[in-house]
């Protein structure tokens, strides 16, 4: 069953985390380079395949017991919040082949295979599965988790560059940290509690 809360828990902490990642970086230089549906399609489809691996990796994790589970949970949200606040820009360039023209399926094919590889085993992905094991509802995680990719990654294809100008990217990774934080208090609490 669909729950919209969770959905839109799932959406601002995925959306939060991903705007400071080599995401929107990747989609802007595609962008500026070539038609933007065209990269778009590539993108969100690469997406859409790391979001299925979490889900089902989360939903492995509903099967253990829930405050072992509430307690693992809590120490990965954690993690993820200490690796936001410690992470430093590298100037980490995701290098790809340009493709020869600006055919769909080469312009596409790009922009997923640069997701896909830039993308597996990243914070998003873990956050993903943690929020799936958490809520025990893997329609609204995955959509809610698919929904801010293709928000942060249509942000970067469009109009990443301007964005960066009006939002300071450590105040966006700050406010990200802080959500994860309190998803992981609200996490341990529960295993201790629970």
């Amino acid at each position: 069953m669909l729950s919209f809360t969770i959905l839109a828990i799932t959406f601002g902490v995925v959306f939060l985390a991903e705007l400071p990642d080599k995401t929107a970086l990747a989609g802007l230089m595609l962008g500026t380079r070539y038609r933007a549906s065209y990269v778009f399609v590539g993108v969100a489809a690469a997406f859409t395949v790391h979001v299925a691996l979490a889900i089902a990796a989360g939903s492995v994790l509903t099967l253990l017991p829930q405050r072992l589970v509430q307690a693992v949970v809590g120490v990965l949200f954690l993690a993820g919040a200490v690796t936001l606040l410690l992470k430093k820009d590298d100037g980490d360039d995701e290098k790809i082949k340009d493709p020869a023209d600006q055919s769909f399926w080469k312009v596409s094919g790009a922009g997923f295979m640069l997701i896909l590889v830039a993308e597996f085993g990243d914070l998003t992905q873990i956050m993903t599965a943690n929020l799936a094991a958490r809520y025990d509802n893997p329609l609204s995680v995955g959509l809610g988790a698919v929904l801010a990719l293709w928000a942060v990654a249509g942000m970067g294809i469009v109009g990443g560059r301007t964005l960066m100008k009006y939002v300071p990217l450590r105040l966006i990774t700050k406010v990200a940290a802080a959500l994860m934080a309190a998803l992981a208090g609200f996490s341990l609490y529960e295993a201790i509690t629970g």
